[in-house]
């Protein structure tokens, strides 16, 4: 091994050891190579892109009633560095996600299957808790370790958002992964923002079951669109045992967090 190679692997394990981090709520050992202020910082780069490009809702209902939910999800998650923003965009696609920052955007094509607040709440909830649990900047430093030790210290040293980790971030929060490297990582993440995000509506008030009501629609909606997709390729769990896991840990949330939440 030569000087360069050893220098070269001693400061990998330095960065891999700075990195070393636990998830909010679940303890779970995170890789994250950069800060939560670049990540936020990345948040709300990307979110000022989105509303370049998409039409925001002009329906009052629909935006007073994601904002009402929203904010009391955002108070049950007490993330006061967050600058919440709910943004509703008006376009016919089932889909909902939230910016490392606390920018969270909903489509209308959702908010047509939420019919009641409760189910709105698992979604919100689902969208935040990726952003609490900083799923977004895991799934950065992996990129980062798999392209190359240089870049990924860098930006896991650096003090501001550079070109590449803005593509790296857009990378992670995109589509195009790889088989068997960062889509099993991905449902994790996603099975863990279903537990935390039911944590967090029911925190505010909100009847966890909603979560689970919403996937029955989610399955239906999907078989109608002919959009099932084998578990082993999707970056979601399949919808089963997505339905089978919320219904074990439903229970114990409601016990725990919703019925000490008074706000119903």
């Amino acid at each position: 091994m030569t000087r360069r190679l050893a220098w070269a692997f001693a400061a990998l394990a330095c960065i891999l050891l700075i990195a070393c981090a636990r998830a909010a709520y679940t303890n779970r050992s995170q890789l994250l190579l950069i800060s939560e202020g670049q990540e936020m910082a990345l948040g709300l780069q990307s979110a000022q892109e989105v509303l370049k490009k998409e039409k925001e809702s002009k329906d009052q209902l629909q935006v007073e009633r994601v904002k009402r939910v929203g904010n009391r999800i955002a108070a049950a998650a007490n993330k006061p560095d967050y600058k919440w923003e709910f943004h509703v965009i008006e376009k016919d696609t089932v889909n909902a996600f939230c910016l490392p920052g606390g920018k969270v955007f909903v489509y209308t094509g959702i908010l047509e299957l939420t019919t009641s607040n409760d189910e709105l709440a698992a979604v919100m909830g689902h969208e935040i808790a990726h952003a609490l649990l900083r799923h977004g900047g895991e799934r950065m430093s992996v990129a980062l370790m798999a392209q190359a030790g240089g870049q990924a210290a860098s930006i896991a040293l650096g003090s501001t958002v550079s070109p590449a980790a803005s593509q790296i971030f857009n990378q992670a929060y995109g589509v195009g992964a790889q088989v068997g490297v960062m889509l099993p990582h991905s449902r994790s993440q996603e099975s863990e923002a279903d537990e935390v995000g039911m944590i967090l509506a029911a925190k505010a008030g909100y009847e966890p079951s909603g979560a689970l009501s919403l996937w029955r629609k989610m399955d239906a909606y999907a078989k109608s669109k002919g959009q099932n997709v084998p578990g082993f390729l999707s970056t979601h769990p399949t919808t089963e045992d997505r339905m089978e896991a919320i219904q074990a840990k439903m229970g114990a949330i409601r016990a725990k967090y919703y019925q000490q939440a008074g706000l119903r």
